[in-house]
Formats: C-alpha cells, structure tokens, sequence
C-alpha cells in the first residue's frame, strides 16, 4: 500500500532539481506548435493571422479570417538524444503521435455598413505547447566523483540522531518523519546512511560528519531519464476590424499542466577495497516527479495594413501564473563487498509537496509581412523575453528567495527570430520557415541556441484544406546529473523531427 506524507518544508526534492529554475525553464518554454501552416512557416505569423494558431501569437489574428473555420492537427514528433559523457557516446529515441492542436474561429459582420467596425470574431483554440514525451541516456566512466559525493553533500551538518531509527521505529517510518519536519535534504541523507553509502566519523548522536564507504578511483555510471506528459493552452479569443486596415484582438488563455519523470541512476566500481567498514560497489538511486497544476495568462495585440501588400503586428503575452503540485518518490539499492545481500529501500512512500507557484516571463513581438497579391508572401517575427524576471512563489519562502535571486543572475533575455514564406501556384500551396531562439541562460553552454527549419505543403479544396508540415530542430545541452557533489555534465544533443497534418473546414 503506498504512503503518502505532506512535507512542509519546501526544497531540493529527488535530489536532482524540483521547485527551482527547471521548472522555470520547462513552463517558460514552448514549441512551435499548432496548425501545419503555422508550423511549415516557423511560426512568422504576428503580421499575417488569419490562422487557428497564429491567435495563439498575436489575438488580433481572428479578425483576419472572413469566414467560419474549424481545424485540427495530428502530429507525430520523432525525437533522438545523442549524448556525450568522458567520451563515451549514447543515443536514445522515441516516437510521439499527438492530437496537436484543435480550435475553431466564428466571424460576425457588422450590419450597420456605416460603421468602421467591419466585424467582430470569437475564437477558441487549443493548441500544445510542449509534449514531454521523451527519455535520454548518458553513461560514461566518470574518473572524479561518486554518487557517495552527492550523499555526503546532503548529509554533512545532519546529526546522527536524525539519521537512526529508535527502537520499534522502521526505516520508512524515520523517513516519513524526516520529510515531515526537516525536508527532502534530510531524507536523502537517510537513504545514503541507511543502505551503507555513509558512515559516521563519530558514533555520537551529536556527530555531523560523514565519509562515504564508495571506494576512490573511476566510477562506471548511467544516467536514463524517461518522461512524459504536457503542457496545453486553451485559448478565448475576441477580436475586431476596424476600418479596411486595423485589427485588434484579446485573448485569455487556460493552461494545464501534466508532467512526469523518472530517473534512474546506476554507479559500480572495482577500486581498491577500503582498508576499514563497508565497501560499496553498485548504487542504484532511483527519483520519480509528478508535477500537475494550471495556469493563467493573457495577450493583447493589433495587425495593421500600412499598404496594401504591407502589414505590420504586435503583440504582447503577460506571465503565466502557474499554480503547481509536487509528488516526489525515491528508491536506493546498494550492493557491498562483504555480503552477497543488497540494501533496499523501498517503502513506496510518496512525498506530496505543498502547492507553489511559477510566473513565466512577458514576452513582447513584433512582426512584419509582405503580401504579393494572390502570388505569395514573406513574414519575420521578432520577439524578446526577460527569463530573469521569472519567480518562484510564495516569494516570502526562504528557499525561493534564493533561487529567485540564483535565475536572476544564470538567466538572461532572450529573443527570438521567425522567418516564414508561403508561394501559390493554382490551388497547391509551398512553405517554409526558419526559427532562431537565443539560450535562456547566460552561459549558453548550459542549454545552446534552438534552431529550426520547416517546409510545407498545402491544398485547397475550396470549403476544405489539407495542409502537410515537416520541420527539424536542433538543441544542446550540458546539465549534471545531480545539482550538488556530483555535478559532471554530460553533453547532449536533442534533435526532433516532426511532421504535422491539419484539416480545416470552412463552415
């Protein structure tokens, strides 16, 4: 039967990172998703609307449209991860088909002829911003540090009373306990001291110092994490046309998150044994996260035809305000040199974390197209956006002040550059696009540049279209394993390619 306990103190759960700047960072993120139009074109579409996913950029977009749609998008995300750890290489893929985007646009015109406010349209839009899906694999010998380094870090400054178990009390009973009153530092110290990774220097129950029983030289590691889960926005829209060249639109959007991960890390050696105490030789450390919550947040933008092939967009996108839920549950398995039977721990128990919340940051993009007639067009879009200026609340919470202060100055603005052209020949349609987005972090070899391209095909039907989208992009990063004792990187680079078909219906 699984366990469940409340921890009030907020901080580094599955020693690796929860409630800190990866949150941030994944809910502050988003892919060029949505429709295959708005995908074959990299998204270039702030100037242009007219599209069930441009309103997801610019609201103004609906008053474009001049008739009813309904839309939906299936995609299918194929993602490859080839890592880099002390030169030894590894891969990974996995293969996502996804309902992508679904919405639908009502126009309304205006009887009075003589008014300049020409129409007024209502959207609803849903459209995925981040499909989570996905699983990485690093391993390498690592000739530096051990997962011990990472125990002896959460454990050095517990005293030993905190870490053994009273007479008729059981293991998981202490860690309940722990996590109750002290925090998720003081059960991963636990778990180190209770499968044998870590001895006392003092047996005292005041002792606060620890060594690790892992013996020094190399250690073989692994490192899978498997994910999946998403982050969608379901977007209202209301918008306007005024006069034959300006529209205005507003859009208030619902965002849901559902998000989890799994990481299993392995160690093993065959250093020289240690002349006194246990000797470690194989770790397996288990961390599990269930993040869940929603969000709100609400955009502002306008369209202008400056000539009649010239338009120009802006728009604005305030924070997310996230409010999000934690549950965090962890297993150790140790093997020693002194006996053919392994520490467990393993109790099921399920850390439950009070609600926090995350504010992305604004963005603000402005955009410009060039329309040829009935021949085709070209669009550029630029945005830009403070990762600096994120928050983890309660901001009053000692822990957030300091990663608050910590994402303030790792993290930087960003911008970003859309590219994107459409050309007619007769009722076929041929795109493409380019997207370059800048590295939230100021050290860009944390996470690198993202740079995508796209084409695309499309047909019309005259009521109906089929529209097709392939598109490549390309990442890097380099983030350790642990945030504390073990903090090698391995380097990685993600690459997905992804291709999307949407069908519109004119009602």
């Amino acid at each position: 039967m699984k366990k469940y306990i409340l921890l009030s103190a907020l901080g580094i759960a599955l020693g690796a990172s929860a409630q800190d700047i990866s949150d941030v960072l994944r809910y502050s993120q988003s892919n060029i998703n949505g429709t295959a139009r708005f995908r074959a074109m990299g998204g270039a579409f702030t100037a242009l609307g007219g599209d069930l996913s441009a309103i997801s950029i610019n609201p103004a977009s609906s008053a474009v449209f001049n008739n009813n749609q309904f839309g939906v998008t299936l995609s299918n995300y194929n993602k490859k991860n080839e890592s880099s750890f002390f030169n030894t290489y590894r891969d990974s893929k996995e293969t996502v088909f996804d309902l992508n985007q679904a919405g639908a646009v009502f126009v309304f015109y205006n009887d009075d002829h003589a008014s300049p406010w020409q129409k007024f349209t209502l959207g609803i839009n849903y459209d995925i911003q981040n499909n989570f899906t996905n699983n990485t694999l690093a391993a390498g010998v690592n000739p530096y540090h051990s997962i011990g380094d990472f125990f002896l870090n959460q454990a050095n400054g517990v005293a030993l009373e905190n870490l053994q178990t009273l007479p008729n009390e059981t293991a998981g009973q202490l860690y309940m306990y722990l996590g109750e009153n002290f925090g998720s530092r003081y059960q991963n110290a636990f778990l180190g001291y209770d499968t044998y990774i870590l001895e006392a220097v003092q047996n005292s129950p005041n002792n606060t110092a620890y060594y690790s029983n892992i013996p020094a030289g190399t250690y073989e590691q692994s490192s899978y994490v498997s994910s999946k889960g998403y982050n969608g926005k379901l977007g209202f829209n209301i918008a306007t046309q005024y006069d034959d060249r300006f529209y205005f639109g507003l859009n208030l959007n619902a965002h849901f998150v559902d998000y989890n991960t799994v990481h299993t890390f392995y160690e093993t050696n065959d250093n020289p044994s240690n002349t006194s105490g246990e000797t470690i030789r194989e770790v397996r450390f288990r961390n599990e996260l269930y993040t869940y919550g929603s969000g709100f947040s609400f955009q502002l933008g306008g369209i202008a035809k400056l000539t009649k092939e010239l338009r120009l967009g802006l728009s604005f996108e305030s924070p997310t305000w996230y409010r999000l839920f934690d549950e965090t549950r962890q297993s150790l398995r140790t093997v020693r040199e002194s006996t053919t039977t392994p520490a467990y721990f393993n109790d099921g128990i399920i850390n439950v974390y009070p609600e926090y919340k995350v504010q992305t940051p604004m963005k603000y993009t402005i955009g410009g197209a060039y329309v040829f007639g009935s021949k085709g067009l070209v669009s550029v879009d630029y945005g830009i956006k403070d990762y600096s200026t994120a928050k983890l609340k309660p901001s009053d919470d000692p822990y957030f002040i300091s990663q608050n202060e910590y994402m303030s100055e790792v993290l930087s603005v960003a911008s970003e550059l859309r590219l994107g052209t459409e050309w007619r020949v007769k009722n076929w349609r041929f795109r493409g696009g380019y997207t370059y987005e800048e590295s939230p972090y100021k050290n860009t070899n944390i996470i690198g540049d993202l740079r995508q391209y796209s084409l695309g095909l499309g047909y019309n039907f005259g009521a109906t279209k089929v529209d097709l989208a392939y598109s490549s992009a390309k990442r890097e990063y380099n983030q350790s394993f642990f945030n504390t004792g073990l903090v090698e990187a391995p380097k990685l680079d993600a690459k997905v390619n992804s291709i999307f078909l949407t069908l519109l219906f004119e009602l």
